[in-house]
């Protein structure tokens, strides 16, 4: 990101640094106060103090900032002469707020009742006012409002209080005067006939069970669970900074495209009968994760190189007995932690994991299509602690050569007595035992801990076992290791989304720099519609089971898998018969080395066939984090041919320690103009191609996407728009044309990167 880049402090976020800082996005100069303001403000404020007489000062606070008849005031006064020597107190002059400051500053105090310095100068300039008393008007208001609440609550508490007595003497009443039914005298134990004190046992024995079922589910939402309706629809999404937009009048899944049929559709909410398992297993598997994130030796020990915790088996097995049972036959284990630092409020953080979409979103290279299936709890006070949700996900690998991983689990959110939150996954497999079930997940999640100016400290436990025998020899290796879908690329998929979002909304963006868009809607727009098109990439490009691939015959290795989906009614993709191809294949060059090559726009003609030969040039970016790879851009292409047109391309490029993509789609000219305006992107048409590029596995220190790491794995993937007739036949031609293309793409790519590396 350009240096100087800032967030603003006026209606910051809550996700960021309260000195206005973005982290490692911008300096903090722009935003510091001078010293001498600030002495001047102290001593503007003792001076009232010392000169102002008690009964005075209780009188004008009194009289100010009398809320409840709109009428409240502040002082505003001549400092005391350092020349006046008299003694006696002075009282001083005072005036009344105007309803106009006074609207105003109550409107503001609506929206942020804790103005910084910043805001508190910029409303002082826009009514007239002294910061000091719009500082007091709004410590005052606050405690004026304070105590309005507590005399409420209070009022409420009381009334309670009177109800439950006035109950309470009724029913003694009621028992003094019970009679017997027969002969009219006072009721007595011994009397009661048989069939009576049956009743009373058998109630007191539903009465222990109901009592031992609310006392589990009060272990976690702190309540009993009679408490909480059980819901059956999902939860509403709530509002994503970066929305994803749906495909073709579908619901907004975890970038589900063109629809999908299969068993994560299949699996249906559990039964009554299955919750009170459901409750104590989620209890049983926060306690576990939390456990798991916290101990070292012996249950973790560190790798050969020390660059990794691994699992002892034994070990779990001893600590943890009960668990989901043992494990299938044929199905490895993968167990792997790491920690990272984010920028991003851990409740802004917890909101992401317990949404579906949000979270579908904020991990789309990894979470392929997400569904909640129910919602047993949404939470206590007013958030998510104690929040428990019934859910299937699809997760993914970037090629088609590894099948994705189905999980039908259950997400559990706590926040802990020291406020750490913990958000925990564990698979209810063993309520609906499937043969076709490859995959399933053991306590696994993150322990979310707050830090300071908007930063959170995650740990992140994966822990599944996995039948991996699809997966194809040319990533059995990265598989195997435990990178592929491990706690590492969660972590930093994270921390990379959490860097989009943050420049998402940083407002003080240097015009010096050419091709930098400093319109704030523009960038919000450009990276929505950026974001709409990588989601849309990584979930067409996966071994997904909505997908039917079909091989072509090739050489093995770089076998070429094409496949045709129609497009309708669907405002975000052109209409027609759609044909998308893709390959993956190895390459022996260091994955940063792969990416940088094929990110940039001056070696774009070496393999970008539909260039033409045409010069590339970067019209407009926006960075969006640390690593200068991190980048949305618009690029032109000059053709060579002077008959042609010029065409436009966006295009996203991402990196993290676990995996890089520079996907790409051609965009319509007067389109851009409108998402450069800020307009709504959801009605550009994209069909992304692009790359996604993977370590091989081999590197001894895990794998990583370092320069020093080994060879990459790469995959390849087109869409390309055959016939605008959804109703067509997809012509053999339109598929030789299309693996041929590809195939020239692949060969360009291996002889630039060989001329390179030799």
């Amino acid at each position: 990101m350009p240096a100087g880049m800032m967030i603003p402090a006026r209606n910051m976020p809550s996700m960021i640094g309260v000195n206005g800082n973005a982290g490692g996005f911008g300096s903090s100069s722009g935003l510091a106060l001078g010293q001498p303001n600030m002495m001047e403000g102290q001593l503007h404020r003792l001076d009232m103090t010392q000169n102002t007489p008690e009964g005075d000062m209780a009188r004008i606070r009194d009289d100010e900032f009398d809320s409840t008849n709109t009428k409240s005031g502040s002082e505003n006064q001549d400092g005391a002469s350092g020349d006046d020597q008299d003694p006696r107190p002075k009282k001083k002059r005072y005036h009344r707020h105007t309803q106009h400051q006074i609207q105003e500053m109550e409107a503001f105090f609506k929206e942020c009742p804790h103005p910084d310095d910043k805001q508190r100068k910029e409303l002082s300039r826009e009514l007239g006012l002294e910061p000091l008393q719009v500082k007091f008007w709004f410590q005052n208001k606050r405690t004026q409002m304070k105590t309005q609440h507590e005399r409420h609550e209070n009022t409420q508490l009381r009334n309670e209080n009177e109800k439950l007595r006035a109950d309470n003497v009724r029913y003694r009443e009621a028992l003094s005067n019970a009679s017997c039914p027969n002969c009219g005298g006072p009721t007595a134990i011994g009397e009661m006939s048989f069939d009576e004190h049956h009743l009373r046992i058998e109630n007191a024995r539903l009465r222990e069970e109901i009592d031992r079922i609310s006392a589990i589910a009060a272990k976690y939402v702190g309540k009993p669970v009679v408490n909480y309706p059980l819901i059956s629809a999902p939860m509403p999404p709530r509002p994503l900074e970066l929305g994803v937009g749906s495909f073709g009048g579908q619901p907004d899944i975890g970038g589900e495209i063109y629809g999908a049929g299969d068993l994560l559709r299949s699996i249906t909410a559990p039964t009554e009968a299955d919750k009170p398992m459901i409750i104590e297993l989620a209890v049983s598997a926060m306690e576990e994760l939390v456990r798991m994130a916290q101990m070292d030796e012996p249950l973790w020990m560190s790798s050969l190189d020390g660059t990794n915790a691994v699992l002892d088996e034994d070990e779990y097995v001893r600590i943890f007995p009960r668990g989901i049972g043992p494990k299938p036959t044929g199905f490895k284990c993968e167990a792997s932690r790491e920690s990272a630092v984010v920028i991003m409020n851990h409740i802004n953080l917890v909101e992401y994991l317990m949404d579906v979409n949000q979270w579908s979103t904020l991990f789309s290279g990894i979470v392929s299509r997400a569904l909640t299936l129910e919602v047993l709890s949404t939470g206590v006070a007013g958030n998510y602690n104690g929040a428990l949700q019934v859910m299937t996900a699809e997760f993914q690998l970037p090629t088609p050569l590894v099948p994705t991983r189905e999980s039908y689990f259950v997400r559990y959110c706590k926040q802990h007595a020291d406020g750490t939150w913990a958000v925990v996954d564990v698979s209810l497999d063993n309520l609906r035992p499937s043969p076709a079930a490859r995959c399933r997940r053991r306590p696994s999640g993150c322990l979310i801990q707050e830090m300071l100016n908007g930063y959170s400290k995650v740990t992140w436990v994966e822990h599944v076992e996995v039948d991996d025998r699809g997966v194809h020899n040319l990533y059995k290796q990265l598989v195997s290791s435990g990178h592929a879908f491990g706690a590492k690329r969660w972590v930093a998929s994270l921390d990379r989304q959490c860097e989009r979002l943050a420049s998402a909304m940083a407002t003080n963006i240097p015009a010096g720099d050419v091709g930098v868009i400093t319109n704030q809607e523009g960038r919000k727009s450009m990276m929505k519609l950026a974001e709409r098109m990588v989601i849309s990439f990584c979930a067409g490009v996966s071994a997904s089971t909505a997908h039917t691939w079909t091989t072509l015959s090739g050489t093995g290795a770089d076998d070429v898998r094409v496949m045709t989906r129609k497009s309708v009614d669907d405002p975000g993709r052109p209409p027609g018969i759609v044909l998308s191809a893709a390959t993956s294949f190895w390459l022996p060059v260091p994955p940063k080395r792969v990416f940088d090559f094929l990110r940039d726009e001056s070696t774009r003609n070496e393999w970008d066939i539909l260039s033409n030969g045409g010069v590339v040039q970067e019209m407009a970016h926006i960075a969006n984090g640390r690593d200068t790879g991190n980048c949305v851009s618009l690029l032109r292409v000059n053709s060579a041919n002077s008959s042609q047109s010029n065409m436009l391309i966006l295009q996203e490029s991402c990196t993290d320690q676990t995996a890089s993509f520079v996907i790409y789609a051609p965009v319509d000219i007067v389109a851009m103009n409108v998402v450069l305006n800020g307009g709504d992107p959801d009605y550009v048409a994209l069909l992304p191609s692009g790359f996604a590029v993977l370590p091989d596995g081999t590197a001894a220190h895990g794998g990583g996407m370092e320069e020093a790491a080994g060879g990459s794995l790469l995959t390849v993937a087109f869409q390309i728009l055959v016939d605008s007739v959804p109703t067509a036949k997809l012509s053999l031609g339109s598929v030789a044309t299309v693996n041929n293309l590809i195939a020239c793409t692949v060969e360009r790519i291996k002889a630039s990167l060989s001329c390179e590396s030799a």
